[in-house]
């Protein structure tokens, strides 16, 4: 699944579109997690984009008072091709025709989603997210008092989209394992040094995975057509049995907490 580093890959990619007019939204296939508005979607037709930003791993694409929100689910992907393209692949179900190019949504498996909305802060998809992992109000304080008597793994409670937004299981490996933290201690166990820790952390590896293009997953592509280069430098991620980059000495071990695989050093994270 596109993590955020991913989605803020994408968002970076397609900052061309801002400030042109959408000329019209091409629907071959509403069928995604929520059948896709077409009836709303045709009333953006000649509206100009003013804004492309994104709130956790939501792209928001933004047209006088509303706005197209756009989730990439497990597959979904964005790609840039020439207006007059008439190039079909198979799995694409909207097309944003501009006036030079457009936008395609791909997406085989479905889970991606894609609504018109007038009031981003209280729809059902975003009202209840946390703060961003990369603003002022994330931070080790935050965290600790936000989670601190917690009965939940740690990386569970990083990964809680109401506590922080963004970070999916990838990153959660890569953040506790910088931070030296074992995924599996509960929440209330952490002190706040610790805290400020995985706060540290967590800002390091999304700016470094961010500034890279994302991760090279199997389904995850740039607009551009072209992978992320970041999964080179993932420490423990994939890499059970191998020795760990720190310590030289341990494996890294693999277990499975809530139906996620999880990689650590036992050396290293405590």
């Amino acid at each position: 699944m596109p993590e955020l580093p991913e989605v803020e890959t994408s968002v970076q990619a397609i900052q061309d579109f801002t400030n042109q007019n959408l000329e019209s939204i091409k629907i071959h296939n509403s069928n995604l997690r929520w059948k896709v508005d077409m009836a709303a979607f045709k009333k953006l037709h000649g509206l100009k984009v003013s804004k492309i930003n994104r709130r956790a791993k939501y792209i928001l694409l933004h047209i006088e008072q509303s706005q197209i929100l756009i989730h990439l689910g497990m597959t979904g992907t964005l790609r840039i091709a020439e207006k007059n393209s008439n190039f079909y692949k198979k799995h694409d179900h909207v097309e944003f025709i501009f006036e030079n190019r457009k936008l395609i949504f791909n997406d085989p498996r479905r889970f991606g989603s894609m609504h018109h909305v007038t009031e981003p802060s209280t729809h059902f998809l975003l009202e209840n997210l946390g703060p961003e992992p990369l603003s002022k109000e994330f931070n080790g304080g935050y965290l600790f008092n936000k989670i601190k008597k917690s009965l939940s793994p740690i990386k569970n409670a990083l990964m809680n989209q109401r506590n922080v937004v963004g970070i999916g299981n990838i990153y959660a490996n890569e953040i506790l394992f910088d931070a030296n933290i074992r995924p599996t201690r509960k929440s209330k166990t952490l002190n706040k040094k610790e805290y400020e820790e995985i706060a540290s952390s967590t800002k390091k590896i999304l700016k470094r995975a961010i500034k890279a293009g994302g991760t090279t997953l199997q389904d995850f592509y740039q607009p551009d057509g072209n992978k992320g280069y970041f999964k080179i430098d993932l420490n423990v991620y994939d890499r059970e049995n191998q020795k760990c980059k720190k310590c030289k000495e341990e494996s890294i071990k693999r277990i499975v907490q809530s139906q996620r695989a999880t990689f650590y050093c036992r050396q290293c994270q405590i």
